[in-house]
């Protein structure tokens, strides 16, 4: 092995070590730093199933047959289903459907699999114990890497989105090979601690894959982690919009487009008369109103559209490749719905409206803030038209 550790004892030493280590420092991650709790407590649940699968393989010949073969079998596919199972946990905001739909299908693969095992003997030719195994393994595998890359294609380049998630292809190109060669050739049950070059290589193949798993599983770990303090950068602490720094930039890099042909839109909201609801109801109260605001607003705004609060109870909203009128029917949305959304606190029941301002971006304006004057403008003309308005500059 040019050198490399050719016991096989040892190499198996190493990967349940190895596995034993990554488990501990999963649970770390999850129990004391409070790291993607979920994800972590998955990962460490798939590097102890990942060590049962080795410590019950080599039992094979001393343990009965259905827990050093068939247990040791469904283990393996277990150690890919919970990889699976947890991928949408990555997301920031994972939602309870994407959880659901992938333990349900963690689990109708792994069921199955081991119902199949179960009914097959044990003895002379394997390959449809190595087909199952393998082909669960890698199906598991490309619906985790799926998961990867759509969660990380919203929120990254497609390239970058990509180069996190091609490791889960190796991985399935790693489970891939056995499934292939089974299709040529019969194979058999073998002593893992055996000294043959085909069980030292497999060995070093389990502890690479060990190490693979772990490695690509912190990666995206880590890359939510960054994801997460870009947003907090960029977001409202309260409302979750866009901060008013993130908004500017956004309208500035909209503003240079304007050269090319390319027109955009701003609609300003003042919330009316909040003041008086701090007044009578309290801070929580406003802060509370000032959420209920955002949810009626946000479903009127486009996946393209930059929605962001510029301080107090302003908000602003960039319409690209939008006109003065289209900005206007935005808006006057946006009024209708809040005047009929419905806002209590503590038994009290407390009408929200906003006035709006409007204001197309100009070929001849210098710069974005001229855009914004005119959209603030409108914006006042619609407080003293007496609010609950929508005005163009």
């Amino acid at each position: 092995m040019n050198g490399l550790p050719s016991d096989p004892f040892t190499l198996l030493a190493a990967t349940m070590l190895v596995s034993g280590f990554a488990s501990m420092a999963w649970l770390l991650l999850a129990g004391v730093a409070r790291v993607a709790p979920r994800v972590s407590i998955g990962m460490a649940l798939a590097n102890g199933l990942l060590a049962a699968t080795l410590v019950t393989q080599s039992l094979r010949g001393q343990a009965p047959v259905w827990l050093a073969f068939w247990g040791s079998d469904v283990l393996a596919i277990a150690t890919l289903a919970t990889l699976r199972a947890v991928m949408p946990a990555l997301s920031e905001h994972p939602s309870t459907v994407d959880a659901g739909l992938a333990w349900r299908s963690a689990l109708l693969l792994l069921l199955p699999a081991a119902a199949a095992l179960a009914w097959l003997p044990y003895e002379g030719d394997m390959r449809w114990h190595t087909r199952i195994v393998f082909g669960s393994a890698l199906l598991l595998t490309l619906l985790a890497a799926k998961d990867a890359w759509r969660q990380l294609r919203t929120r990254l380049t497609r390239r970058l989105a990509a180069r996190l998630s091609a490791p889960l292809l190796v991985i399935a190109l790693f489970l891939l090979l056995p499934l292939l060669n089974s299709l040529r050739r019969p194979t058999v049950a073998f002593d893992l601690l055996a000294s043959s070059e085909f069980q030292i290589g497999w060995l070093w193949s389990m502890l690479a894959l060990g190490l693979l798993i772990n490695a690509t599983m912190a990666s995206l770990v880590l890359t939510r982690m960054i994801l997460q303090i870009q947003r907090l950068t960029r977001r409202d602490p309260l409302t979750d919009v866009l901060n008013r720094r993130a908004l500017s930039e956004a309208i500035d890099a909209e503003h240079a487009r304007l050269q090319r042909g390319k027109p955009y839109a701003l609609v300003m909201i003042d919330m009316d008369h909040f003041k008086q609801l701090n007044d009578s109801l309290g801070h929580a109260a406003g802060d509370a109103a000032l959420l209920r605001a955002v949810q009626v607003l946000s479903p009127c705004v486009r996946d393209v559209d930059h929605f962001g609060r510029l301080g107090g109870e302003e908000f602003c909203v960039l319409l690209p490749l939008t006109d003065l009128a289209g900005a206007a029917l935005v808006a006057e949305r946006m009024r209708y719905n809040l005047e009929a959304s419905c806002f209590e606190w503590q038994g009290k029941s407390w009408p929200l409206t906003a006035s709006f301002g409007v204001a197309e971006a100009l070929p001849e304006d210098v710069s974005a803030d001229a855009v914004l004057l005119r959209a603030d403008k409108g914006m006042y003309r619609a407080k003293a038209q007496g609010r609950n308005v929508v005005q163009e500059a």
